[in-house]
């Protein structure tokens, strides 16, 4: 028997525009579900949006707007993607991170509580856990040790009080170091697959902070999507919190390698004094696995051709210098250029 709705839902995606945001809205049209993504822009593309989707160009901080809509269209999901997803950089930006990634949530979750959603689909980060806590655990404790992960551990803790008082449902993913077509290459903060593509692609030398054995296990983006859109139909996960991504991790260094091989050119290794960051970091999946099958289908090399492909396809991107820093002490130099 599937495990999702074969009734057609009107489903709100919020940072649709962005990288995963636009893949899970692909996967739920693919359903057959109505789909309305509301994003800003600020970190996303609107060439990203799928057609068939109708898009709302606005913010999670506007309460009136989020009103608004929850008034018009009567969802019965909420997939609550957008985010300013920057962990290193969230040090720097702490009230822009909460604003973003927690007061936004909670405008979200009212409305959600007060129109009577199904089901609210949350995606946090491995970044809850903290340090030295691999393979992460669901049922270790979090320790989060930047603005970022205490702002995603705390949406996750409202979604557990708004359960237990008003009876939302919820599913929430700890996605990790997720990658592939439409990301926001240009983005230097975050993503170094996408950062070390659009510096090749510009003929610059990759910047890895430290000595680059810090250790991650890269997740291809067509292995996590389907799992998350299929989740907010599956009552046995609801209540559920979901490690999801890819079991191996690889070194930073590797990671070059393979970037390199992957868009054909070589170039040098620019070493930057190390900052402040979990140096391994990866989770065990094997809830994951038991309650939704899930499985990575797709290597490391394999999904780098692919997200190369794509990105020589589409060519470089400028990046941006962020434009709200709350603090310099501390910030590494080469954020400040």
């Amino acid at each position: 028997m599937p495990y999702y709705s074969t009734m057609s839902k009107t489903i709100l995606i919020t940072g649709g525009a962005g990288f995963i945001g636009s893949h899970v809205a692909d996967e739920l049209l693919k359903l057959g579900h109505k789909v309305v993504v509301l994003d800003d822009l600020s970190g996303g593309f609107k060439d990203n949006i799928p057609h068939q989707a109708e898009f709302v160009n606005g913010s999670i901080n506007d309460s009136a707007l989020i009103e608004k809509l929850f008034k018009e269209h009567g969802f019965t999901h909420v997939y609550h993607l957008a985010a300013y997803a920057a962990e290193g950089l969230s040090h720097f930006i702490r009230r822009f991170n909460y604003e973003n990634n927690l007061i936004g949530s909670v405008n979200l979750i009212n409305a959600s509580v007060n129109y009577g959603v199904e089901c609210f689909v949350f995606t946090s980060s491995i970044a809850v856990y903290g340090a030295g806590q691999s393979p992460m655990l669901e049922s270790t404790a979090p320790m989060p040790e930047d603005p970022y992960g205490i702002s995603k551990f705390a949406v996750e803790m409202d979604l557990k009080a708004a359960h237990e008082m008003f009876g939302l449902n919820y599913v929430i993913f700890r996605p990790h170091n997720v990658y592939g077509e439409k990301q926001n290459i240009g983005d230097k903060y975050r993503n170094v697959i996408g950062i070390f593509m659009n510096q090749i692609m510009q003929g610059q030398a990759l910047t890895v902070f430290g000595d680059g054995q810090q250790q991650r296990a890269f997740s291809y983006i067509g292995d996590i999507a389907p799992i998350i859109a299929l989740s907010g139909f599956k009552q046995e996960a609801y209540g559920q919190i979901f490690n999801i991504g890819a079991d191996e991790p690889f070194t930073v260094n590797l990671l070059a390698k393979t970037i390199m091989a992957a868009m054909g050119r070589d170039v040098p290794i620019n070493y930057l004094p190390a900052r402040n960051e979990v140096k391994i970091a990866y989770s065990d999946h094997e809830k994951a696995k038991k309650t939704f099958g899930f499985k990575t289908s797709i290597s490391l090399e394999e999904g780098i051709k692919k997200m190369a492909a794509w990105a020589k396809k589409y060519g470089p991107r400028e990046s941006q210098k962020f434009g709200n820093i709350e603090i310099e002490k501390n910030l590494p130099p080469s954020w400040i250029a």
